[in-house]
């Protein structure tokens, strides 16, 4: 049963992490490499702040959050001066100076020792420190970042962000600032993915640069890539198959090794024939390009 709920917390991180890539890759038409980037800095912002300053989950949370919004920010004023491919270099760059920061900085991240010690959430002096607790604790999370995107989908700001995304010169034309909407997208996708990042630094209480690698950013939008951008279901969808398929192959009585390698070349046989069949993802609004 544990092993069950443990499954379902993952599944709550990556569908947070799905929809923060979707609000860029989706909504804004950005095509990121480096969601991991934010996902990290939420992850170590609440770490550090638990551990070296004493922080409860409750403070550091907000920490990582307003640490994400300033490194979005910082790193939107730079990708707005880009466009397209550009900006995915862009990202790719900042996803490799981000993993030799916290690679490097050892007085703070302390390297590849990584940061252990992370305190568990609290509420009303209950302490969540078990499978099932951080599952439904998780649950609300996700079912938080759901609601906002419900309302958020239908608002006036969003419809501009997807205009943006579909046609620039038609929204300067407008008297509009297409940077200033890409802007907004880019630390909402960070707040997001800030969020994911904190719960996963406090449900494992250690964390280090492995989880936040260029492989890791690109398997966030090969989620988004196969649930289908530019909706809340495909995000979902995607994150769905790429948690639950290892859990099927189970049944089929492989030897650890091949699993573990069969998934991967499953996810990739899958995406493949996504792209080729059905190039928007399964519940795809939005063609990535």
């Amino acid at each position: 049963m544990n092993y069950l709920l443990h499954i379902l917390v993952i599944l709550e991180i990556y569908i947070l992490l799905a929809l923060s890539a979707n609000q860029k890759v989706g909504l804004s038409g950005l095509l990121t490499l480096a969601q991991a980037v934010f996902y990290g800095v939420g992850a170590y912002a609440t770490a550090i702040t638990i551990t070296k300053f004493g922080f409860t989950y409750w403070l550091a949370l907000p920490s990582a959050i307003l640490t994400c919004m300033l490194s979005a920010l910082l790193f939107s004023f730079v990708a707005g001066k880009v466009r397209e491919f550009y900006f995915s270099l862009a990202t790719l760059a900042l996803q490799i100076i981000f993993f030799s920061v916290v690679y490097n900085w050892i007085s703070v991240t302390r390297g590849s020792y990584g940061i252990t010690g992370i305190s568990n959430p609290e509420i009303s002096g209950l302490n969540i420190n078990t499978p099932g607790s951080f599952a439904l604790f998780g649950g609300v999370w996700v079912l938080v970042v759901i609601l906002f995107y419900v309302w958020f989908l239908k608002t006036p700001l969003c419809r501009l962000i997807q205009a943006t995304r579909d046609d620039e010169i038609e929204v300067l034309s407008l008297g509009k600032n297409p940077k200033y909407y890409k802007k907004i997208s880019i630390i909402l996708s960070s707040i997001v993915a800030g969020i994911a990042g904190s719960i996963y630094a406090t449900y494992t209480t250690y964390i280090d640069p492995t989880s936040f690698t260029l492989d890791e950013s690109i398997l966030i939008l090969s989620i988004v890539l196969i649930g289908g951008a530019g909706r809340i279901i495909g995000p979902i969808t995607g994150a769905a198959i790429y948690i639950l398929l290892p859990e099927f192959l189970k049944f089929l009585q492989l030897p650890e090794g091949i699993a573990a390698n069969m998934r991967m070349i499953l996810f990739g046989l899958l995406l493949v024939l996504i792209v080729r069949f059905k190039p928007k993802g399964i519940f795809g609004k939005y063609l990535i390009q």
